[in-house]
């Protein structure tokens, strides 16, 4: 059958429209959005793909206006640690600079599982297995990260991590025991950092995978990302629905911080989406922000500005 494959998007200019929301809070609800917020958090992009530095400075200086107190770096091995023990630092340190410069704390992806798939790693590890990554060259390269970028407070080096386990739960064991090695050494190094995976609570609920997110609720939080889709990607959820999904997650997870990773609502109306929707959802996410606080570990809205029309929908033939 098609299936259609949804790069989920948030509105143009979504910080507009997180102001807006900041200003017209009750009274009663403006002390969860501070002046700046380390818990609230945007995925800070640029509108096209051709832009300058200084465009760059501009829209994360207009993000930070809001309040946010953190936004998402994405990191990959194969770009971080091309040559073992040879480290580039030229990508990551613009984005980190960025980000200390418009004082914000960083949660930072480094993908060690993405999905259904593994890194990637760089040529010299090749394509391990869970079981071959090695604990000690993961701990070196993010040791080398931490003790590097200081704003840096949460890392989560497993994304959308029930699909890797769905058809594989009997890995879920090496995976634990990677995750508990790796924890255990950089939390000597670097205890005020929090480390955990996170799931895609979308798929969790539609395909009933919550056995596996309690299997792996290890670490100091657990992360989700959230799109109010069904199993075709497309938006079913009304907004009021949407945060009551939200809210399951204090069932899948009783007992542990909740991280909400990356958070969305597409304005593609070939999808189902809207500008009115979306803005409807950032509200009663704001609203179950104010509720659940003290649970919260941080909530981040994914992402700044649309990507380009057409850009964010593929059919695949399956």
């Amino acid at each position: 059958m098609d299936k259609k494959i949804l790069g989920v998007t948030a509105g143009i200019a979504i910080v507009i429209v997180v102001a807006a929301i900041v200003l017209t809070l009750p009274s009663s609800e403006i002390i969860t959005i501070q002046e700046t917020n380390e818990k609230i958090g945007l995925v800070i992009n640029s509108p096209s793909q051709s832009i300058s530095l200084q465009q760059i400075d501009e829209i994360y200086s207009d993000a930070s206006s809001t309040g946010i107190g953190r936004s998402n770096v994405y990191l990959f091995w194969n770009i971080i640690e091309p040559q073992r023990g040879e480290f580039d630092w030229s990508q990551s340190d613009v984005m980190m600079g960025l980000n200390e410069k418009n004082g914000l704390k960083v949660t930072l992806f480094f993908s060690v599982i993405n999905g259904e798939t593994l890194g990637p790693f760089p040529d010299w590890i090749g394509n391990p297995s869970l079981s071959a990554i090695g604990e000690e060259r993961l701990v070196n390269v993010l040791d080398e990260i931490l003790s590097r970028y200081h704003i840096v407070d949460s890392v989560i080096i497993a994304g959308e991590t029930e699909s890797q386990f769905r058809y594989y739960e009997q890995n879920i064991p090496v995976y634990k025991e990677l995750f508990s090695g790796v924890y255990e050494k950089l939390k000597e190094k670097h205890p005020d950092v929090k480390f955990g995976n996170s799931f895609a609570l979308h798929n969790v609920l539609n395909k009933d995978l919550g056995h596996i997110v309690s299997d792996l609720a290890i670490g100091d939080f657990v992360a989700f990302s959230y799109f109010p889709v069904d199993t075709l990607n497309d938006i079913v959820k009304t907004p009021q629905d949407a945060k009551e999904d939200l809210r399951k997650v204090f069932e899948i997870v009783p007992n542990k911080k909740i991280g909400f990773f990356e958070i969305s609502w597409s304005t593609s109306d070939f999808v189902g989406g809207n500008t009115t929707s979306q803005k409807d959802f950032l509200e009663k996410s704001f609203e179950f922000y104010s509720e659940n606080e003290p649970e919260i570990e941080f909530l981040t809205w994914y992402r700044q500005y649309d990507r380009p029309e057409n850009t964010c929908v593929t059919e695949q033939q399956e």
